[in-house]
């Protein structure tokens, strides 16, 4: 599919306005400071943006970034700003015509940003082939994409160079296209439906187990909203399929358990995170308050305590006692809630 992808990209669409279906949605509510950043990106950049609003994780001031499939470099120059001059930002992306934007305009927004070098750069290269591009293990704060990773046909390789790529305490933010069920083969093999963000997409199950076998334990769901087509020749050949919009962050941290666990522990939010003065929403489960203390399964407190977020914290408790599942994270206790002997039973089986 790549020779497809990258026509579609690079050919058949010239503006964000011949997309055939709103895959790709819009920033209606993007908060100001993101709007504002945005308003310092040259022209032709956004108009040939193609992705998912604009993935922009928290506390980037220095941070080194890696945006698979930059496209245009929208995202790029829109962190650019978010990093700083002391933080560095690195697009790949296989579509000439796109790399030749984003490229055109870097002295653009290095001027623009006020910055006395310029803190991007772009690479030609695949996401699913990131080991061919020379990038060093364990280099990068944080990795992100937009609405990219459902067009790579070895999405476990990407996921899996995700890892090797990541610092210690990173991690993977994206968005991206999910499904409800695996695609059948006669649609993925639709250059349309695939160019759409369609027919690429993880059913969202095999996504959760890829992601789980790449070695990041916990995947945790940021926010998500259903996709509706509004083309009625798509929408005869999807049939029922579902498809939903969502951003997943996922922490590289080799000892994090595959369930929730409680062991009495713990956080405090000190409201220091830039534009989220009174609550720290770690994920879709964990909206965090200000001054308050938040009970955490052991999971949720080692992504906040051994990660960029730590200063902004306080940690109360430790790993020393186990207090079993941590209730509430979606997992319950697999036996009967009563000590009775079930009727008909004689009694254990040993």
């Amino acid at each position: 599919m790549h020779k497809a992808v990258q026509d579609y990209y690079g050919k058949t669409l010239q503006s964000s306005d011949d997309l055939q279906t709103n895959a790709c949605c819009t920033d209606a509510s993007m908060p100001r400071h993101l709007k504002k950043a945005l308003s310092n990106i040259h022209d032709e950049v956004l108009s040939h943006y193609y992705g998912c609003g604009l993935v922009c994780p928290e506390q980037l001031e220095g941070a080194r970034i890696l945006d698979l499939g930059s496209g245009s470099g929208r995202d790029c120059y829109a962190l650019a700003q978010m990093v700083g001059e002391n933080g560095y930002i690195v697009g790949v992306d296989m579509t000439d015509e796109q790399l030749a934007i984003a490229n055109r305009h870097i002295e653009f927004h290095r001027e623009k940003f006020g910055y006395s070098k310029a803190n991007t750069e772009f690479h030609k290269g695949y996401i699913e082939q990131l080991d061919q591009l020379n990038l060093e293990d364990n280099s990068f704060d944080m990795i992100i994409s937009n609405c990219v990773i459902n067009l790579s046909p070895d999405k476990e390789a990407v996921l899996r160079e995700a890892w090797r790529l990541l610092k210690e305490g990173g991690e993977l933010y994206f968005s991206d296209v999910y499904s409800d069920r695996r695609i059948p083969a006669e649609l993925v093999d639709d250059p349309v439906l695939y160019g759409e963000c369609l027919s690429g997409a993880l059913y969202w199950n095999d996504f959760l187990n890829l992601a789980k076998k790449a070695g990041f334990a916990d995947p945790r769901l940021v926010e998500d909203k259903p996709i509706t087509i509004n083309n009625s020749g798509i929408e005869a050949k999807v049939g029922d399929i579902q498809f939903y919009s969502a951003t997943y962050r996922l922490f590289k941290l080799p000892e994090l358990e595959s369930h929730c666990e409680d062991y009495g522990q713990a956080v405090v939010y000190k409201g220091t995170i830039d534009h989220h003065p009174n609550t720290f929403h770690l994920d879709g489960h964990h909206p965090i308050p200000k001054g308050k203390v938040f009970p955490v399964c052991g999971n949720t407190w080692k992504m906040l305590h051994d990660s960029r977020f730590q200063k902004h914290f306080e940690f109360i408790g430790d790993f020393s006692t186990h207090y079993g599942i941590f209730k509430g994270c979606g997992t319950d206790l697999p036996f009967s809630s009563t000590t009775e002997t079930p009727s008909g039973s004689e009694g254990s089986c040993c």
